[in-house]
C-alpha cells in the first residue's frame, strides 16, 4: 500500500423521486440550476438544427428578391434608352433643320422679290411643309411685342403709335425647333414715346 490514502467513490443520487419512500425528494438549488441547464443546452441543440422547410424558404426569398432588383433595373435601363433615343433623335433632327435654315432664308428672299414661281414655288412650298411638320416654327412677325428672349434688335425707333416695345420690321425670320430656339429673330423695334403736348 501506499502512504497515499485512497479517496472514497461519492456517489450522488439525483433522482428526485426516492425509489425506497416513492415520495418526492427535497432539491438543492444548485442541483435544480445543474438539470435546468442541462435541459435547455439539449433544447438548443435540437434547436440548432436546420429546418430544409425554412432554408428552402429563405432561399427562395433572397432568390426573388435578387430576381425583382433586377427586373426594376432593366425597366429603368430600358427608359433610360429610350429617352436617351427620343433625344438624340430630336438633337439630329434639330441640327439638320439649323443646317437648312439658310435656305429658307434664300426661299423667303425670292418670294419677297417675285423670283419664285412655277415648279421652284412648288419645291419650296413641299420644303416648307415638310420643315415645320417635322417641328421647325418660325417667328418674328411686325406688329408682335419685342421679346429680348427671341428678338434681336438691330435698329431702334420711338413712335406714339406704339403702346410699347413693338417689332416694326423683320429682317431676318427667327426659327424654334420644339422647345429649342436654333435662332432669334432679327428685328427693327420701336418704342412708345409720348406725344409732345402743344
Amino acid at each position: 500500500m501506499s502512504d497515499e490514502q485512497e479517496q472514497p467513490v461519492v456517489v450522488n443520487d439525483r433522482r428526485r423521486i426516492d425509489p425506497e419512500t416513492g415520495q418526492l425528494r427535497d432539491v438543492e438549488p444548485g442541483e435544480l440550476a445543474d438539470e435546468t441547464e442541462g435541459l435547455a443546452g439539449r433544447h438548443a441543440a435540437e434547436d440548432a438544427v436546420p429546418d430544409p422547410a425554412a432554408e428552402f424558404k429563405a432561399q427562395l426569398d433572397e432568390r426573388t428578391a435578387d430576381l425583382q432588383r433586377l427586373q426594376a433595373e432593366y425597366a429603368n435601363y430600358r427608359k433610360r434608352v429610350e429617352r436617351d433615343r427620343e433625344v438624340n433623335a430630336t438633337a439630329a433632327k434639330g441640327q439638320i433643320v439649323n443646317e437648312l435654315l439658310g435656305v429658307l432664308d434664300d426661299v423667303e428672299r425670292a418670294a419677297a422679290h417675285g423670283d419664285l414661281t412655277g415648279a421652284f414655288k412648288s419645291v419650296s412650298d413641299k420644303l416648307v411643309a415638310v420643315l415645320q411638320a417635322s417641328g421647325l416654327e418660325p417667328f418674328g412677325h411686325e406688329g408682335e411685342e419685342f421679346d429680348p428672349s427671341v428678338h434681336e434688335a438691330v435698329q431702334h425707333n420711338t413712335s406714339a403709335e406704339v403702346t410699347g416695345p413693338t417689332v416694326t420690321a423683320v429682317l431676318r425670320r427667327g426659327y424654334r425647333f420644339g422647345e429649342r430656339l436654333l435662332r432669334p429673330a432679327l428685328v427693327a423695334v420701336t418704342d412708345h414715346e409720348p406725344a409732345n403736348a402743344e
